[in-house]
């Protein structure tokens, strides 16, 4: 499938808005049909929802500001920065987001790159590595063309290679009974309800609800709505939502639960997390 691009898109400094518009004249580039083994593409836009699709090349989805939503048919991921998602050769994908975002994508042919395989994750994206990713989208899809422009890649190679696993990943029931009760709680993350009330909607027993989470999504119902909960907080966050306004926007009463619920996902709060990437992006 095409996925639209800019040609060598142009990396500006200056901070997104909501008017943000992405032109109507650019050109399409099929990632699959590109000669260069490694290459990445950047582009800002002002919201996104993406078709259903797969590429296949190895594919690092990647934001320098924002948040966006990765959706897979077996689970979801919320990507704010320093985060990213390895997605597989060949699986189907989906991005999503309604507020801006700059994204930044590395496509890679594994059959030119000696690397061990990857399989879908969420990993964290160090300042080297997301810095190397933008000047690298530079070159376009054509890949680089001097001695210093091909040693820079094989930089970001070995930085790529090297990137930890990130843990905050939401599975994606596959039965349709499970799904019927998760669905309304993605559509609705602040949702509120216990098990027994929430499975009862979906003419589920609260012993079948809870038996299908952990045979389904390996988590409890408990951990489930944990990280989908973090997970919109993050959105939130990367959106310029304060910590006051996200918590109850997740669906917590008080600031303090979600504080604590946040650093028990992602090992920091979200002041913290808030204050690093704020000091990532003004060394940009």
């Amino acid at each position: 499938m095409l996925w639209t691009y800019r040609r060598h898109a142009v990396h500006t400094r200056r901070k997104m808005t909501k008017n943000t518009v992405i032109p109507p004249n650019r050109q399409l580039i099929d990632p699959d049909r590109v000669g260069a083994a490694l290459f990445v593409l950047s582009d800002r836009h002002a919201r996104i929802s993406g078709p259903w699709h797969s590429h296949r090349r190895l594919q690092l989805l990647h934001v320098s500001e924002g948040a966006l939503l990765v959706e897979t048919d077996a689970a979801r991921y919320v990507i704010p920065p320093q985060r990213g998602v390895w997605v597989a050769p060949g699986t189907r994908h989906r991005i999503l987001s309604r507020t801006p975002f700059w994204l930044t994508t590395c496509y890679i042919d594994v059959d030119h790159w000696d690397m061990a395989p990857i399989s879908t994750c969420a990993v964290s994206v160090d300042r080297l590595s997301d810095a190397l990713l933008i000047a690298v989208s530079a070159f376009g899809e054509t890949g680089p063309n001097t001695p210093a422009e091909k040693r820079m890649v094989e930089v970001l190679k070995d930085c790529l290679s090297a990137l930890s696993t990130f843990d905050l990943v939401l599975p994606i029931p596959r039965g349709d009974r499970l799904r019927r009760l998760t669905d309304q709680l993605l559509t609705d993350p602040a949702r509120s309800g216990t098990l027994a009330v929430l499975a009862a909607e979906a003419a589920l027993s609260e012993r079948t609800a809870a038996r299908l989470f952990k045979s389904e999504t390996g988590l409890s119902f408990g951990t489930w709505r944990l990280h989908l909960r973090v997970q919109a907080a993050l959105a939130h966050l990367a959106a310029g939502s304060s910590v006051t306004e996200t918590a109850y926007a997740v669906g917590y009463s008080d600031v303090s639960s979600f504080i604590e619920a946040f650093r028990t996902v992602c090992g920091q709060t979200p002041y913290q997390a808030m204050k690093s990437r704020s000091d990532a992006a003004r060394e940009r």
